[in-house]
């Protein structure tokens, strides 16, 4: 585990990170270059996961961190941090399709949980996942979160979240007590 951490920074996002940004999350989970990884999307949704004016607005929300994950000076994975009363939002996680698998996701949840309660004081941490994605949700379950039942509508119609490829699609509330 320590070889996969060495030579990672972690940083909050800027402004000249963005198309960077999208680049990295969309190809973690659309298209062809998502199927090198294991979290493609790509079989239930077509289109974007993001775009420039969404990734900028979480980099300059007051409540919202942007964590990038950089390796020579490269940008490898990202994920969101809202503080939202007691808990935080955990989301826009994604990592580069290439490096997926070697456990690399496991060491930035775990700093990202450690950063919330850091910074925010927080005893939960939050996300929503579509609730299909039965191997996302069961890594997620094996980093302590456990499902809620809680349910959320997909956004039909708003291609700014994607192009749906199914008509069952919906998001699963995940919880993980901190500390």
């Amino acid at each position: 585990m320590d070889t996969l951490a060495t030579g990672l920074t972690f940083r909050d996002a800027t402004d000249a990170d963005v198309d960077e940004l999208v680049g990295l999350i969309e190809s973690a989970y659309r298209g062809d270059s998502s199927r090198a990884g294991w979290t493609t999307e790509a079989d239930i949704l077509e289109g974007q996961r993001t775009d420039p004016e969404g990734v900028l607005a979480v980099v300059k929300s007051p409540d919202s961190r942007l964590m990038t994950v950089e390796r020579e000076d490269r940008i490898v994975a990202c994920c969101q941090l809202e503080h939202r009363g007691d808990h935080a939002y955990f989301g826009m996680f994604a990592v580069s399709p290439g490096l997926q698998g070697a456990g690399l996701g496991k060491v930035i949840i775990a700093e990202a949980e450690r950063q919330a309660q850091e910074s925010w004081g927080v005893k939960e941490m939050h996300m929503t996942v579509i609730s299909v994605r039965d191997d996302l949700i069961a890594w997620y379950e094996r980093r302590g979160y456990r499902r809620t039942g809680r349910m959320t509508p997909f956004p039909y119609g708003d291609e700014r979240f994607g192009i749906p490829r199914r008509d069952d699609l919906q998001f699963e509330l995940l919880v993980k007590e901190l500390g």
